[in-house]
C-alpha cells in the first residue's frame, strides 16, 4: 500500500498523511512511495491522533458548554423535580451528553495509547501445536523437557519410541496432558477458514461473560410481548434497549448483572444461521401460550432448538387469561420430548404474563441461574470473533451490520474480516444507538465500515495486521466460488462410509401420512441396532415434507424419510441446492429394510423412483358414462398414458395408479407436455378436488455398491 492508498483508506488527504510521517519518522519521497506492514501499524495508532486531536478536544469543551447551558436552562424554567416527565426527559439529554462526552474521551484514549492484543492465532501458553511428522524430540522442545523424560512417558503408555521416531496425534494428545497441557493440529489454526478455527485461552484471561439469550415460540403466543416487558425492565438505563430500535439484539442489566437477547424472525431463520456454523445463543426460551397449548409450530420450534443442542428454558405465557390450562400444557411439553423439572425432568418452566410483568423476575433469574451452572466466559484480551446478526445498506452510511461478539475485543479501527469481506471499523454503536469506542464479549454492536453486506449468520475475526485482513478475505472469496458445486449431503448411499468414520448414530427427519403409521415406523427403526449404530430421530411427525424440514435436515445433517408423503417440487429444489436427500416410501417394511441393510453397507441393486412430470387440477368435469374427469394443467416435465402415478393432497398421497386416459380438448392424447392443459382419469380413481397435484413418475434401476 502506497501513501495515495493508505490516505484514501482513512480518509485523509496525502498533506496529512505526510505530516503524520514526519512526525513519527517514516520516510517517503511522494505519494507513489510504499509503506511497509510496520508504517500502516503506526500510523493507524497516531494518525488519527496527530489530525483530530484539536477536534476531539473542541468537541468536548462544545459538549461540556452545552451541558452547563442545559443545567442553567433547567434553573430558569424551574423545571418541577415532581414532574416526572420532565425532570426524565432532563436526565435523558444529560445522559446523552455524558455518554458522547465518554466516547470522545475513550477515542482519543485508543488512538492515542492502542494497545495490541492476542493475534487472532495466537495460542495460550500451555498449549502444544501438533504439526504432521512431529518427532519425540521436536515435542520434547515444545514442552521444555529433555528427549530422555519424554521416552520415560511413553514407555509408561506402552510406546517404545526413539528421539527421532514420528509419534501421531493421538499418542502426542495422551503424552501432552501427563505434563498438564494442551494440543492443537496446525490445521485448526488456519485463520483464512475461522468458522472451524479452534481458539485455546489461558485460564487466567478468561472473564464470566453475560449469557445470549434467544426467544422462540408459535405466532402470536407472546414472544413480541415478553421481548419488550424484559426490554422496559431496564429501567437503569433509562429506556429500552435493541441496535437503532430495531428490535434484534440488545443487553439489559438484572441484579447488577448483564443479559444479551437476540430476536430473530423465526426458527426457519435462526436454524439457517446455525447452519452456516453461527451458534448465536447460549440459551433458548420458548414461550408456550396456556390457553392455546403446543401448537405445531410449537412442535417445529422445539426440534430447531434441541438441534441448537444448547440449555432450553420454557415460559407459559397468558397465566392470567381465561382459559389458561399450565397442567395441560406441561403434559403436552413432556410428549413433544421437553420434561418439565415438575415432572422428573430438567426443562426450567416459567409461568408468566408477558403483558401484566407476571413473573418476569423470576425468569431472569432462571437465566441467570443456567449462565451460573454453564460458566460462559470469554477472552477479552484477544482480536475479536463473533457472529453477524443482520446487516443492510444506506446511501447515507453504507454497508451496516450488526455484530455479535463472542470473544475477544473490537475496537474502532480494527481491520475485519466478515464473511468474505473485509471493512475496518470506521463507526460502532450500542445497542442504545449511543458511539462506542470498544465492546467485549456478549456485547452486540453495530458497526460501519465494510466493503459489502454480508449474510446473517456469517462469522468474523478481527486482524491487527490489516494486510493480513486483506489476504484472508481474498483467499476466502475465491475458496467460496466452488462451494456450491462441491455440496454433499448425507443420504442412504452414504451412511456406510459415515460409520467407517466413527459415527455412533443416524439422524432422520420422519414424515408420515397418519399419527399410526409414525408411531410404527418411529419403533420399528428405533429397534435397529447394529454393532452400536442407532437411528435419531431430530424430527417425526405427520404432514408433508416442507422447507423448514430440508432447513434442519441441512443443519444436523439429516436424512429426510417420507411415508406415503411427498416434497413439492420447490422444497425438492431447495433440497437439492443444499444437498440434503429426501427418501420416500409406501410401503413400511421396504423403508425398514433400507435403512437396515444401508447401516451394515449391504445395499442391493435399488429402483429410485424418478419424477417426470407433475399437474395441477384446475377444474373437475363430470360425465354420466365416464365418471369424474381432471382437467389439468402441466406445470411441469410430461405425462403419458399408463404413466405411474399418485395423487397428492396438502402434501400428502391420497392415491396411486396409472394414467388411464389423456386428451386435450376432445382429442386423445399419448403425451402432454410442459404448459399445455388437458382432461385425464386416474385407472379406479374418482376422488378429485381443485388444488391437487397429480405426480408422474418412473422407476429407474440404479445399481448401488460400497465403494
Amino acid at each position: 500500500m502506497n501513501i495515495k492508498e493508505y490516505a484514501e483508506d482513512v480518509g485523509k488527504t496525502s498533506k496529512e498523511i505526510f505530516d503524520a510521517c514526519d512526525k513519527l519518522g517514516i520516510s517517503y519521497e511522494n505519494e507513489e512511495s510504499f509503506l511497509s506492514q510496520e508504517d500502516i501499524i503506526l500510523l493507524d495508532n497516531s494518525v488519527e491522533t496527530i489530525v483530530d486531536e484539536e477536534e476531539i478536544e473542541d468537541e468536548m469543551d462544545e459538549e461540556i458548554e452545552e451541558e452547563e447551558k442545559l443545567v442553567e436552562l433547567a434553573k430558569s424554567t424551574k423545571i418541577d423535580i415532581e414532574n416526572e416527565t420532565n425532570f426524565e426527559k432532563f436526565n435523558k439529554s444529560k445522559r446523552q451528553q455524558e455518554s458522547k462526552k465518554q466516547f470522545l474521551k475513550d477515542k482519543k484514549k485508543i488512538y492515542k495509547h492502542k494497545e495490541s492484543l492476542q493475534s487472532v492465532d495466537s495460542v495460550g501458553n500451555d498449549i502444544i501445536v501438533y504439526h504432521d511428522g512431529m518427532s519425540v524430540s521436536d515435542i520434547a522442545k515444545e514442552l521444555n523437557v529433555s528427549n530422555s523424560d519424554v521416552i520415560k512417558k511413553l514407555m509408561s503408555l506402552g510406546v517404545m519410541a526413539s528421539v527421532n521416531q514420528e509419534i501421531d496425534f493421538d499418542t502426542a494428545q495422551v503424552l501432552v496432558e501427563l505434563y498438564e497441557k494442551k494440543i492443537t493440529s496446525q490445521d485448526k489454526l488456519d485463520v483464512t477458514n475461522f468458522e472451524e478455527m479452534e481458539t485455546i485461552d489461558n485460564a487466567e484471561d478468561l472473564v464470566t461473560r453475560p449469557p445470549v439469550v434467544t426467544i422462540m415460540g408459535h405466532v402470536d403466543h407472546g414472544k413480541t410481548t415478553l421481548l419488550d416487558t424484559i426490554r422496559k425492565t431496564n429501567v437503569a438505563l433509562g429506556e429500552a434497549g435493541g441496535i437503532t430500535q430495531v428490535t434484534s439484539a440488545y443487553s439489559v442489566k438484572y441484579n447488577d448483572r448483564l443479559i444479551t437477547f437476540i430476536d430473530t424472525p423465526g426458527h426457519a431463520a435462526f436454524t439457517q444461521m446455525r447452519q452456516r456454523g453461527a451458534n448465536i445463543t447460549d440459551i433458548i426460551i420458548i414461550i408456550v401460550a396456556a390457553d392455546d397449548g403446543v401448537m405445531p409450530q410449537t412442535i417445529e420450534v422445539i426440534d430447531h432448538a434441541k438441534a441448537a443442542n444448547c440449555p432450553i428454558i420454557v415460559a407459559i405465557n397468558k397465566i392470567d387469561k381465561p382459559g389458561a390450562n399450565t397442567a395441560r400444557v406441561l403434559t403436552q411439553l413432556t410428549e413433544a420430548g421437553l420434561v418439565p423439572e415438575s415432572y422428573g425432568g430438567d426443562i426450567i418452566v416459567n409461568e408468566i404474563s408477558a403483558k401484566n410483568n407476571i413473573g418476569i423476575d423470576e425468569l431472569l433469574e432462571n437465566i441467570l441461574l443456567v449462565a451460573d451452572m454453564n460458566d460462559y466466559k470469554a477472552n477479552p484480551n484477544r482480536y475479536a470473533t463473533g457472529v453477524v446478526i443482520e446487516s443492510s445498506k444506506s446511501d447515507k452510511s453504507g454497508v451496516n451490520a450488526t455484530l455479535l461478539i463472542q470473544n475477544g475485543t473490537l475496537r474502532l479501527s480494527d481491520p475485519i474480516v466478515v464473511g468474505n469481506y473485509f471493512g475496518k471499523i470506521r463507526s460502532m454503536k450500542n445497542d442504545l444507538g449511543q458511539n462506542i469506542a470498544q465492546a467485549g464479549p456478549s456485547t452486540p454492536v453495530e458497526i460501519t465500515g465494510l466493503s459489502d453486506v454480508p449474510e446473517a449468520g456469517d462469522k468474523f475475526l478481527a486482524f491487527d495486521d490489516e494486510k493480513r485482513a486483506k489476504q484472508v478475505a481474498q483467499e476466502r472469496f475465491l475458496r467460496s466460488q466452488d462451494k456450491n458445486a462441491n455440496l454433499k449431503g448425507v443420504s442412504l448411499d452414504t451412511l456406510f462410509e459415515k460409520i467407517k468414520t466413527g459415527e455412533n448414530s443416524i439422524n432422520v427427519i420422519l414424515k408420515a401420512d397418519l399419527k399410526g403409521s409414525l408411531e410404527a415406523i418411529k419403533t420399528s427403526l428405533s429397534k435397529i441396532d447394529i454393532e452400536g449404530i442407532k437411528v435419531n430421530f431430530v424430527r417425526a411427525a405427520v404432514g408433508g415434507i416442507t422447507e423448514s424440514d430440508v432447513i434442519l435436515a441441512s443443519t444436523s445433517n439429516s436424512i429426510i424419510i417420507g411415508f406415503n408423503t411427498r416434497a413439492t417440487s420447490s422444497v425438492s429444489n431447495i433440497a437439492k441446492q443444499k444437498g440434503v436427500t429426501i427418501n420416500t416410501y409406501d410401503i413400511i417394511y421396504k423403508l425398514i429394510e433400507d435403512v437396515e441393510s444401508s447401516i451394515k453397507g449391504m445395499r442391493e441393486p435399488k429402483f429410485e423412483e424418478k419424477v417426470v412430470g407433475e399437474l395441477e387440477i384446475r377444474q373437475i368435469f363430470k360425465f354420466s358414462k365416464v365418471g369424474l374427469i381432471a382437467g389439468c394443467h402441466v406445470t411441469s416435465g410430461h405425462v403419458k398414458i399408463n404413466s405411474k402415478a399418485r395423487l397428492i393432497r396438502d402434501g400428502i398421497v391420497i392415491y396411486k395408479s396409472t394414467i388411464k386416459s389423456l386428451q386435450i380438448e376432445k382429442d386423445q392424447a399419448k403425451e402432454v407436455k410442459n404448459g399445455q392443459d388437458c382432461g385425464l382419469t386416474i385407472d379406479n380413481c374418482q376422488d378429485y378436488k381443485e388444488g391437487d397435484i397429480i405426480e408422474i413418475y418412473e422407476e429407474v434401476e440404479v445399481n448401488w455398491k460400497v465403494q
